[in-house]
């Protein structure tokens, strides 16, 4: 936040703990490369604190830059402790670890003033405390924005960079997921040896095998390979400071929807984890905009349904002889028609006063590639892949017995199926593809490990898929209704939590499903009329 002037819950429970809790050592982190803006914060928690380390973090930043800053003159002047640090770099927290240590005087704080007291003494502090030298970095980040942040040229250059980085993950991963296939069929083929030897019963054999085994080969060999492709390049992004820009340039987009591009960054989140995202809608001012933003936010897809999109795209799109270019045209059709649902269903939730929207740019940086590694492999792809296999392993189960169990000589998932099958055709789809979304609430990632288990068959993913009459119009409103599909259980547990109403948690799971099947509908009996 910019000031003790709260603009938003988030920002309301901060200033709320700040005021009311004051034994601690406060730290406030101000960014070196625009330091006028943070010394307003700073300077206000300093008369309400006692005890207070301003910590100017991302020097060699400032550096580059040009702002040369007097770090022990500025301390003098405010009598608090100040240190400047690069948290960066290896060691870079050393000097806020040796502040910590020493002892920090108490004094009596002296109350909180005007805001424009404060922004007038940071503005005469940085002045006289700040040199700025001419820096060819500070330019070259003004004339990439000048490109990035243009009015004609800002949209298509994010759309070309998605494109890119979807084209990379639909050549990358055919190849390791088919070769983690052949794997997994090796591996099966020693467990059904060992059992044999043992003479484990062939129910149980079974059960182990088709049901727990096969489900959970095919949840890794189905996301394994796009995960550790595309997360470590969106993090690429993240650290080039590329994902803020991608906020301002829908500013506009999203204010002709009644909110503002706060709304972009809660997408963004949702990219991730739409829990993650709509707990991030915390940092709307309005109520209105942030129940929107929860509603919505399922129709971004997360890291359980991006594994879907992406194979639908190299499997049923790749033709021609620029083949995956058309298959990441298409997965990136996908990704723009979420925002743009996203946005349509915004305008039709959203009326009246909108709020104002504040953005910090971070500056361009030079990703660290190990920290890349580390965020987006342990951290994304194994949780993300370690929650899917975690769900899998009981839905596995659960198929099993739908197959195996039955009334007159039918299964139980031949029922639900059946039961289903007229409102999956009239969508495009079929009962059996709409099985696996519904059993496969728990978690988004195991929606098609499990329609592979109904159908049944041996072969690769496309050779089941085929078998069982796939094209490329049942693949485009699988993708369709992917994207626009009631949210995993976590989800909506998370909007039963944030808004505390089971009306809003109901509407949670309504609306992304209502627009999904009416969607589906549409672009089926219009390919059909074609």
């Amino acid at each position: 936040m910019y000031s003790l002037k709260p603009v938003s819950e988030d920002e309301e429970r901060a200033v709320s703990f700040l005021r009311e809790n004051r034994d601690d050592i406060t730290i406030v982190v101000a960014d070196g490369s625009c330091l006028e803006r943070s010394l307003i914060l700073g300077l206000q928690i300093a008369d309400i604190r006692p005890r207070v380390i301003l910590c100017i973090n991302m020097m060699d930043e400032a550096e580059k830059k040009g702002f040369d800053i007097d770090i022990k003159g500025l301390g003098e002047k405010l009598g608090i402790k100040v240190i400047g640090m690069s948290a960066g770099k290896k060691n870079g927290a050393e000097p806020l670890e040796r502040a910590l240590c020493e002892e920090i005087c108490e004094r009596e704080p002296a109350g909180l003033r005007e805001t424009e007291y404060y922004t007038s003494l940071s503005g005469e502090l940085f002045r006289e405390f700040v040199k700025i030298r001419p820096s060819s970095a500070r330019e070259l980040d003004r004339k990439i924005d000048s490109i990035l942040l243009s009015d004609r040229l800002g949209i298509p250059i994010m759309l070309c960079v998605f494109g890119a980085m979807l084209w990379i993950t639909a050549v990358g991963a055919n190849y390791p997921s088919a070769a983690l296939g052949v794997l997994f069929e090796k591996v099966r083929l020693l467990l059904e040896g060992i059992f044999d030897r043992l003479r484990v019963a062939e129910g149980v054999k079974s059960l182990a095998l088709d049901g727990v085994y096969g489900t959970v080969s095919e949840v890794v060999s189905v996301m394994l390979p796009p995960m550790a492709i595309f997360f470590p390049l969106f993090t690429f992004l993240e650290d080039l400071g590329f994902l803020p820009r991608i906020a301002f340039n829908l500013d506009r987009l999203f204010r002709c929807a009644g909110t503002n591009g706060k709304q972009a960054l809660c997408m963004s989140m949702g990219i991730g984890c739409n829990a993650a995202g709509i707990i991030s809608a915390r940092i709307i001012e309005t109520e209105k905009e942030r129940r929107a933003a929860i509603l919505t936010n399922v129709f971004m897809p997360c890291n359980g349904r991006f594994p879907l999109i992406i194979m639908m795209g190299t499997m049923f799109f790749s033709v021609g002889r620029n083949a995956d270019i058309a298959s990441a045209a298409a997965m990136l059709g996908a990704l723009v028609a979420g925002v743009l649902i996203t946005v349509l269903v915004t305008r039709i939730l959203m009326h009246g006063e909108k709020s104002s929207f504040v953005l910090e740019l971070p500056p361009y940086r030079r990703p660290n590639i190990k920290q890349i590694l580390i965020r987006s492999l342990a951290d994304r792809t194994a949780f993300v892949l370690g929650r899917a296999v975690t769900a899998a392993a009981p839905a596995g189960v659960v198929i099993w017995l739908l197959t195996r169990v039955g009334i007159g000589g039918e299964s139980l998932i031949g029922y639900i199926s059946a039961f289903l099958d007229p409102l999956g055709r009239l969508m495009g789809l079929d009962g059996s593809i709409l099985a696996g979304f519904i059993l496969g609430f728990p978690a988004n990632e195991i929606v098609l490990p499990l329609i592979l288990m109904i159908y049944g068959g041996k072969g690769s993913i496309k050779d089941i898929l085929t078998a069982n009459g796939w094209s490329r119009q049942t693949a485009l409103c699988a993708m369709i209704f992917c994207i626009c599909h009631f949210p995993c259980a976590t989800a909506l547990m998370t909007i039963k939590k944030e808004t505390g109403s089971l009306k809003m948690t109901f509407l949670g799971f309504l609306i992304p499903t209502v627009c999904g099947v009416l969607l589906c509908i549409a672009v089926n009996v219009l390919l059909f009329l074609l």
